[in-house]
């Protein structure tokens, strides 16, 4: 089996390459080998190697950015997924791309079911709801996975931000008035090869139904409590020599920023658990374990 893999050095692709590859041939390619926003070669790759499954974590991620670059951002999280779902029924193939929280505006008080209605508030979360409506036009056979507060032990990401922040200064301020659920992007690609596994099973004895599910740790806190662990947790493992001493908690409202972001950013998996009998790690576990293999 050959599964084609976008995006392969982002943070949720790096895991990918990985995780992937005890169900059969992974064809990881980056940036310089599919780049999403040129859609003719993006679907020349596909006809060459013919994938049975397509597994796309490569996105336009630079939210802010993308209030000034809105066609770029659509071109890549919009057209190009709809480009892959075409590829991808025309070949037969399983499609299992990645969305976003940011598809809700956060004014709900509860976690968001995949039903609930959207309403992106940037273009970032709009470009991505495009993307999800593109697929589902298609008709192929597709997994959509909607996931949050993504961050990892490589690259850029909050985790790695707070980390040399906590080592430069005495105090933060840090948004306290913003809930979501931090995930590993290890949770989410060891997750996705668990779905990939049971989806290729359903397909072949005609139970496959292609649909939206929530993937990200369980529980939840804010920005500041994302800080105020990952300071706790280096602390504890003693890895690290850190300058700070006070982590402030502060409304959006004085961070201001291109992009407003949803005040609540939590998913319900329990769809997912459910029809993929999983559990859904916490959040502060995963992180714990995250930055015990950074250590």
């Amino acid at each position: 089996m050959k599964i084609l893999l976008t995006g392969a050095t982002g943070q949720v692709g790096w895991e990918l390459t990985r995780t992937l590859l005890p169900l059969g041939e992974v064809i990881a390619v980056n940036r310089n080998q599919a780049d999403l926003a040129d859609l003719s070669s993006l679907r020349a790759v596909i006809q060459q190697h013919k994938p049975d499954v397509i597994v796309n974590p490569a996105a336009y991620t630079a939210v802010d950015k993308a209030e000034t670059e809105k066609e770029l951002a659509f071109l890549i999280n919009a057209e190009a997924p709809g480009v892959l779902a075409e590829e991808a029924r025309k070949t037969g193939a399983l499609l299992v791309h990645y969305s976003t929280d940011y598809v809700f505006d956060g004014s709900k008080t509860t976690p968001y079911v995949e039903d609930d209605p959207t309403n992106p508030l940037n273009v970032y979360g709009q470009s991505k709801l495009a993307g999800e409506q593109a697929i589902q036009q298609v008709a192929g056979d597709c997994l959509i996975l909607r996931t949050s507060w993504v961050y990892t032990n490589r690259g850029s990401n909050f985790l790695k931000t707070i980390l040399r922040l906590a080592a430069e200064r005495e105090e933060l301020k840090i948004v306290a008035d913003q809930i979501g659920s931090p995930t590993w992007a290890r949770l989410i690609a060891e997750t996705t090869a668990h779905l990939v596994r049971q989806a290729l099973l359903e397909r072949q004895s005609g139970r496959f139904k292609s649909d939206i599910y929530h993937l990200t740790s369980s529980g939840e806190t804010s920005w500041h409590g994302f800080a105020e662990q990952i300071v706790n947790n280096v602390r504890e493992q003693g890895t690290l020599t850190l300058k700070n001493r006070v982590i402030q908690p502060i409304p959006a409202t004085d961070y201001p920023v291109p992009a407003q972001r949803p005040a609540n950013s939590r998913l319900s998996c329990q769809k997912l658990e459910q029809h993929f009998r999983l559990t859904m790690p916490s959040w502060d576990n995963s992180l714990r374990l995250c930055m015990q293999d950074l250590a």
